[in-house]
């Protein structure tokens, strides 16, 4: 069986500049996007935060705001990104242990996908909560933000843990 022709990088032009790519022909479809990432924490800031005492206010709260905010915004701080007419953002946070868990879907019904925009969210809301936390616990660690799933448009379906297996869904 012929091996598909490798990935090229869309924002490089022929001559290897960096440019936006033109998206015009594409048809609109409905494409969502799932990111996941965590600030890992001491476990006594993570009941602070769970319990609502930390002194600057409701850290899940101003952190799934900033999320959407950040959702909203991608196309203005990733410089190649297009500006995208989101349908949804949904943020989950859940304090785990020693560690606030992040997760966000966005969806649009556009010409380009959301995997920026839900990068972005997970991002913003992570930074949001070290920000929100830093006067008790410096030593957090935002970690592991990644796509987990995308959905729509040209390429179809891609999910992390298909992907491991070395399977297209």
């Amino acid at each position: 069986m012929p091996r598909p022709p490798a990935p090229t990088l869309t924002h490089f032009n022929a001559d290897g500049e960096a440019h936006m790519v033109d998206v015009g022909a594409k048809p609109e479809t409905a494409r969502v996007a799932i990111a996941s990432g965590a600030v890992v924490m001491a476990a006594a800031t993570a009941r602070a935060v769970s319990a609502g005492t930390i002194g600057k206010g409701d850290v899940l709260g101003v952190a799934r705001i900033a999320a959407v905010q950040a959702a909203k915004r991608t196309s203005d701080i990733i410089p190649l990104c297009h500006p995208l007419r989101l349908t949804a953002v949904d943020v989950d946070l859940r304090v785990v242990r020693d560690r606030v868990a992040i997760t966000a879907t966005v969806q649009a019904f556009d010409r380009s996908g959301v995997e920026m925009e839900a990068l972005a969210a997970v991002s913003a809301a992570a930074l949001t909560i070290y920000d929100m936390c830093k006067a008790i616990d410096r030593a957090m660690v935002i970690t592991d933000v990644r796509l987990e799933e995308k959905r729509g448009g040209k390429s179809g379906t891609w999910r992390r843990e298909a992907a491991k297996k070395g399977t297209r869904r």
